[in-house]
């Protein structure tokens, strides 16, 4: 008798985990509510807006929401109600002690978000980066996903860092420019070795932004994080995140949105092209890397009339 109430007692408390995802604890209410994860780890998160459910996966690697949240919610929350949080290890959000930054773990992070809101469906938004866990994801949970919106996002960062290392040429004396171009070379180091060149001329952000208006904006709206976040020290690392998620994109049969600027030159203006998604909407944008922030008005108006399809 006390060997079979010891293995109920073992049991409940093995099965008490997945118990606690399983069941929604906060319901969709505007806020900030606690988030933790099957493996221990606070997520932060903040719900504002109303309409249909949106999550928004931000970039970096390693970066955070509240900079899309202060930029594009005010052209976002009348028609989405949207789901702002921190990545694990970015922002708000805790490290993990485990340091566990996989592609399998951002994934589940999502999904486990889902289920403690309550959330049967909803869009799924992703900038930059962050579009290779929300395809990752929607590959995975189609079920469970309403649309998928790409803001400038990456689906293949060796096509991105390639990008990058043509659109700096311009900025390299002719003379040095070979060594940019060596392809017996890793494609990391010459990236590497743009970046820095780029970043100790203060040049960088040319490829990313068309206006010094546009990137004093972003900078104001990023004083909050407080950059305490590991993540961004492990994402381009990890072989996850350098997968050609392009390949995933035949099989995701959602309404897609893909939001693109022809002058992005971190990204790349034609990387877009890459991406097979059925159902595909593409609006192109003459602006850089934030869209939202060059061009708020178009930007709403192309979220407005995609969003129109999902009714």
């Amino acid at each position: 008798m006390y060997l079979l109430a010891h293995l109920r007692l073992l049991l409940f408390f093995l099965l008490l985990p997945a118990l606690a995802i399983a069941t929604p604890r906060v319901p969709l209410v505007n806020g900030t509510p606690t988030l933790l994860t099957s493996d221990g780890v606070q997520l932060f998160a903040s719900i504002s807006g109303k309409g249909i459910p949106c999550v928004f996966v931000h970039g970096g690697p390693g970066a955070w929401s509240g900079m899309p949240q202060a930029l594009a919610g005010p052209t976002l929350e009348d028609k989405f109600q949207m789901i702002w949080y921190d990545q694990r290890g970015s922002g708000r959000s805790q490290n993990d002690p485990r340091h566990n930054y996989s592609l399998e773990r951002m994934v589940q992070d999502l999904e486990e978000i889902r289920l403690q809101l309550g959330v049967e469906q909803w869009v799924v938004m992703a900038h930059s980066f962050g579009g290779t866990i929300a395809t990752a994801y929607a590959a995975k949970y189609p079920q469970h996903v309403r649309g998928l919106v790409l803001v400038e996002c990456t689906l293949y960062l060796k096509d991105s860092m390639k990008n990058t290392i043509a659109a700096g040429l311009q900025y390299v004396p002719t003379a040095e420019q070979a060594a940019y171009q060596d392809t017996t070379q890793a494609l990391d180091a010459r990236f590497g070795q743009m970046l820095g060149f780029l970043n100790s001329k203060g040049l960088f952000q040319k490829l990313q932004f068309q206006t010094e208006a546009g990137q004093r904006q972003i900078d104001e709206a990023d004083k909050g994080n407080p950059q305490t976040g590991e993540f961004g020290g492990y994402g381009f690392r990890l072989p996850d995140y350098r997968q050609d998620f392009t390949l995933l994109t035949p099989q995701i049969t959602a309404p897609v949105l893909v939001v693109t600027g022809a002058k992005d030159y971190c990204i790349g203006p034609d990387h877009y092209k890459l991406f097979r998604f059925p159902h595909q909407q593409v609006a192109q944008m003459q602006t850089g890397h934030v869209p939202f922030v060059e061009e708020p008005e178009a930007f709403r108006a192309a979220l407005v009339r995609w969003a129109k399809k999902l009714q």
